[in-house]
Parts: structure tokens; sequence; C-alpha cells
């Protein structure tokens, strides 16, 4: 028997006049009804829905029909908090903070969940921890996404051999510097793409007021844990995914975002979300917006660009140091966190996955999973594991806060480990000690279930800010 395809309009034309009830109902046959007689499960759910005291104590739809026999009140009902929260994979439980899960928790009660999943690298985050990867239904939440819009990694690999790095080190540093900008640093001669004309700037009137920053932060790199590395790539079969024959190549690995656009973005339609829901607590982080309204399709236009920038932002990155070092790269691999993706479900409704610090891992996805500044990055593919909904970890995962890690480590330790790994740092702070991150072979252990490795990236020489 073919999976269950069940969609919210059917339930809409039942008489299910609640997302929230909606989104409840997709879950439960996700979990129970998924080769089930699907015109024998629609005349039940047309039975709840009509006559819900009579499920009450049923041990599957029971949950449901306390949410049906709810007398909705006259003046518009402000959304609340389910009981309990819907059950989650959670991988690599030992090694992620016990507060990171509760945020999880938390939004697993949200009355728009559908599914989530919490990955290996997962701390905590505002609202949805990072690592966290929520579906919902009709709505999308900006802090789920996260403030960095539409980050993500880029991998260039040349036709270089690795020997190139300590032959030419100081031209590679000098290159580094001059075809770079992080933080506040501006290039003068990158404010002329197409992604400077798009509509969205015209239709979005809070969208127009970032425009100036927009154009002005073109090809740069934000501060924190964002870096610009050229160190090698190790593969050793070839695989269609990727292209390379079995060796050692000369390559260059960027991770930055969607820089001030995509912050004053989240912020923005946060703040919106907020005052619409009126929710509180730890949950008025979560705040969401419904698609279908108008500040919904507004986010979630604004959420594409911002994307589509750090895209650019990238490309720009890598052409210019291609462009320095003389030779175009042989294969560019890229891949986003901090992202809201239309997907379906097993079922076949159609739901937003939520991927805040963690990235797509469907099959044939293929992407690059960082350590920290003195371990490898693995370039990896999905397995396409629909109880982590399709994703893994987008890297190692902090192990402490920033302000931690400045009372816990000097720079002279972390000098001498980048030493003893072969690693130079230009810039960088303590904040960012690889002291600071889990470790990456132990997270990628506890995705073994959720991609492949094809190769490894290691860095020499590593540009922050």
């Amino acid at each position: 028997m073919k999976k269950i395809k069940l969609r919210g309009k059917e339930l809409k034309r039942l008489g299910y006049n609640s997302d929230q009830a909606i989104s409840l109902a997709i879950n439960i046959v996700s979990r129970h009804f998924k080769r089930s007689d699907k015109v024998e499960l629609l005349e039940t759910l047309e039975k709840i829905n009509l006559q819900p005291e009579e499920y009450l104590k049923d041990p599957v739809w029971g949950e449901l029909a306390q949410l049906l026999s709810e007398k909705p009140a006259k003046n518009k009902k402000k959304p609340t908090l389910n009981k309990a929260a819907l059950e989650f994979r959670i991988y690599g439980e030992e090694n992620i903070d016990p507060e990171a899960i509760r945020q999880m928790e938390t939004a697993m009660k949200l009355p728009i969940s559908v599914k989530g999943a919490l990955m290996a690298d997962a701390h905590v985050g505002y609202g949805l921890p990072i690592g966290g990867v929520l579906a919902t239904y009709n709505a999308v939440i900006p802090y789920a996404v996260g403030m960095d819009i539409g980050c993500r990694m880029c991998l260039s690999v040349f036709p270089f051999s690795p020997k190139k790095i300590d032959g030419e080190r100081n031209r590679i540093k000098n290159i580094l510097m001059n075809e770079t900008r992080f933080g506040l640093a501006e290039f003068k001669d990158e404010q002329d793409h197409e992604i400077l004309e798009r509509t969205e700037f015209r239709e979005i009137k809070f969208l127009n007021s970032l425009h100036k920053k927009f154009a002005n932060q073109l090809g740069t790199s934000g501060h924190g844990n964002h870096f610009v590395d050229v160190g090698f790539v190790k593969i050793q079969a070839f695989s269609e995914w990727v292209g390379l024959h079995p060796g050692e190549y000369f390559a260059v690995l960027s991770h930055s975002g969607s820089r001030n656009f995509g912050s004053e973005v989240c912020k923005h339609y946060t703040r919106i979300a907020k005052d619409k829901l009126e929710l509180s607590g730890e949950a008025a982080h979560l705040a969401w917006l419904e698609l279908d309204s108008e500040e919904g399709q507004e986010y979630w236009a604004a959420m594409n660009l911002a994307g589509d920038y750090s895209h650019v932002n990238h490309r720009i990155i890598h052409r210019r140091l291609a462009k320095a070092f003389g030779e175009k790269p042989l294969v560019i691999i890229e891949n986003h966190h901090n992202f809201a993706w239309k997907e379906t479900l097993d079922t076949g409704e159609e739901i937003i996955i939520h991927r805040k610090g963690a990235t797509p891992a469907g099959i044939g996805d293929v992407g690059i999973i960082p350590g920290t500044m003195a371990s490898p990055a693995f370039i990896v593919t999905g397995k396409g594991n629909e109880d982590a909904l399709n994703s893994a970890s987008h890297g190692a995962g902090r192990l402490m806060s920033r302000n931690v890690a400045k009372q816990t480590f000097t720079e002279s330790q972390m000098k001498k480990y980048l030493t003893e790994q072969g690693v130079e740092l230009l810039g960088g702070g303590i904040d960012e000690s690889p002291f600071a991150y889990k470790n990456i072979h132990e997270v990628m252990k506890h995705q073994g279930d959720l991609v492949d490795v094809l190769g490894e990236f290691y860095p020499r020489i590593v540009r922050m800010e």
C-alpha cells in the first residue's frame, strides 16, 4: 500500500478550521498511519471533527479530539503552547547542553509544529537552538531561521598541488589580506551587481531602507566565526557527486552570510510576529508569521533575497581569489544553513522546514561540514534520513560561549596549539579558539546515518576578523 499523502486543504474540506488542529492531525498521520487506507482515514478524521468527545480517551487521537472539543473564544484567542512536546530525534545527546534540548522541547510545543530534530552540534541559541531543525505547517519563524540568514560554506578546489601553500606562503597571505574584507571593512569596486536591482527593494518599503548598506557590504565577510581559509582537500575515492579523482588539491574554504541585511530582516519581522501573537516567556522568541499573511509573504521574500545575497558574497570572494591565483577552480561546492525551505513530508503534505545551524542532507545534497580552524572540514553527501528531516549538522558546534572562552584560554595557548597543527592565523581572537568547540570527529560519528563523507579539507592559512 502506498504512503498516504494527506494535505491541509483536504482537512479544511472536512471542517478543520485551525492551523493548530491541521498541524497536529498531519503529525499524527505521519507517525501512525503512513500506509493506512486513505478513505477510511479521512472518514475517521471527519468523525473526530464532528464528534471529538467520542475520541477523548483514544490513545492516538485523544490529543486532537481534546483540541477540537475546546470551544473557541468570542474574541480571537491568543495562541498557546501545547501541554506536551512532540517527540523529536536527538543526535549525540550526551554531548549537548540540556538547555539546548529544553529549548527544542519548547519549539516542539508550538501549535504550528509538525516534526523536529536536533543535530549533534547543537547548542543554546535565541528561540530555536543552534542545530535545531523544525517543521511547521503554513508558518515561518524568523528566529528559527536565525539572524545571519542564508549563512553558508563555499569551497573552491584548484588544480594546484598543496605544496603551493608553503612554496608561496607570503604571496598567499598577501592575497588573502588584499582580496577579502571582514567586519566593517568594505570594497570600493564591488558595488555594481545585478542583485542590487532586485524588485524586492521596490516592493517592500522596509528593505529599501537597507539598500545602501546591502550594497556597501557586498562581497564582504562577517566577524565572529566567519573565515576565509587556504588549505588542501584530500579525496580518497572518486565520487560522481564531487567529480574529483583521488588525490590532494589546493583549496579555499569560506564561511559567511547575509551580513547586517539578514540581521535587520530577522529583527524587523520578529517584532511584527511578537506584536501579533503576544506570546510570553521564551516562546516569544519563536513568534511566527503565517505564510498566507502579508507579513509572512514579505518575510519569505526578504529571506530568499538574503540567501541570494549570501551566495553572491561568497562567489565574489572566490572570484577575486581565483583571479589572484591565476586559475579557475575545478569545482565549487556550496551549502547553507539558517534558512527555511518548503518541503514535502513522507505523507505528501507541504511543510516549512527551518534549519538553524543545520544544513540540508537529502539524497544528492553535497556540502561541507567544518570543524575548527585547526581541524578538518568534511565534504559530505546526504543520505536522506527522514528522522532528521533530511538534515545534518552545520559544523562542530560551540562547547562554550565566547565570553567563557575568553575567560578560560590564553592567546599563547591558542598560538602554540595552532603551530602544532600546522595552521597560521591572520586575525581572529580567543573566542574562536579551537578549544571552544566540540570535537568535529565526535560530531561526525553521531551523524553516520545522515551523511557519507567524500573528502576532507585541511586549513593551513586562516583569515578571520
